[in-house]
């Protein structure tokens, strides 16, 4: 490649992380080692365009070479503060800052932390919580080991594989933002009274939904009551995973799987572990999506549950779009 071509696709690369691309995903498409793209990055944080060209004007060497630039973002991208012996466990531009002076012995204002994060690819997120009780190694055992089993048990009696959750949602339940005046918070409206519905659903990684909307707490009745709903009209045997809740273990649920005798069988997630569930997205949406709407009464909850859900169900490219997520991924066939 010529020199006015090297320096057009350097150009051309960093621009593009620029408007959000990932350095990692443009390092593997255009077969270049990810440590050049990295030098190149750190090269036009301080240079900007004239850096990256053929011959970069003179002036102060990078403070992070293109070495540290790639070690600093699998740092960020791979462990949490509290695994590098800080005190919080989220990362902060001043957590940043702090593990660049440890770690390379580089001071540098907020803003430049910031920037030099944005151009790796990396931007401040609200993080997924977990549980300090969750088995990593059940974790692992589960995604390598125990739901390949499973398939391969689903695949030889042509088992259609659901994950299954249950969730609730409130009248006065309100998530995200609203903009407004500058100074004063705005005020949503809601009724004094309050009230709540409980959902069941299941998905599969293919985008089919089953659900159901019911009141009052979820007993081994009430799972009972949707697992036939769940196999009524299948034609093939079920398999459904779901966390280890007592009602999904109780006798109640253990005497009908007998009675179907082989359309259902239940499997069980590890425990504290809901991330593995794609099902969880679906309460996501739900709620996200309710919690937009002024609700009045428990039969406008319950309708409007219903319509979110009914919408989820036409869209089963949705659906098989939740096992995509990072977490998921492993489930997606």
């Amino acid at each position: 490649m010529s020199s006015a071509g090297k320096e057009a696709l350097r150009l051309r690369v960093v621009h593009l992380i620029e408007d959000g691309a990932s350095p990692e995903v443009l390092a593997k498409t255009l077969d270049i080692n990810p440590r050049t793209i990295y030098t190149w990055l750190a090269k036009y944080h301080y240079g900007g365009d004239d850096a990256l060209k053929t011959r970069p004007k003179p002036g102060r060497p990078p403070k992070l070479d293109g070495r540290q630039l790639s070690r600093l973002a699998s740092m960020i991208r791979e462990k949490n503060p509290l695994q590098l012996k800080f005190p919080f466990a989220l990362w902060t531009l001043e957590m940043v800052r702090e593990l660049m002076r440890r770690e390379f012995g580089v001071s540098l204002s907020a803003v430049s932390v910031g920037r030099i994060l944005h151009r790796l690819g990396l931007t401040p997120q609200r993080p997924l919580r977990r549980a300090i009780e969750q088995d990593p190694v059940l974790v692992e055992r589960w995604r390598n080991t125990d739901f390949p089993a499973i398939q391969r048990e689903a695949k030889a009696c042509n088992a259609l594989i659901l994950f299954g959750d249950e969730a609730g949602i409130r009248s006065d339940y309100h998530r995200g933002t609203t903009w407004g005046k500058q100074g004063r918070t705005p005020i949503v409206p809601r009724t004094g009274a309050r009230f709540s519905v409980n959902m069941l659903s299941a998905v599969s990684a293919q985008g089919d939904l089953r659900f159901m909307v019911h009141e009052g707490t979820a007993t081994a009745a009430t799972f009972c009551d949707f697992l036939g709903r769940v196999v009524t009209g299948m034609e093939r045997p079920i398999f459904l995973i779901v966390d280890g809740h007592r009602i999904h273990r109780a006798k109640k649920v253990q005497r009908l799987v007998a009675q179907l005798d082989g359309k259902l069988k239940l499997f069980f997630l590890p425990a504290y572990s809901p991330q593995l569930n794609p099902d969880e997205w679906v309460w996501n949406n739900v709620k996200q999506r309710v919690a937009k709407t002024f609700i009045t009464s428990r039969e406008q909850l319950i309708a409007s549950a219903r319509s979110v859900l009914h919408s989820l169900q036409r869209t089963p490219a949705k659906i098989i779009g939740f096992f995509r997520d990072p977490d998921c991924h492993y489930a997606f066939a």
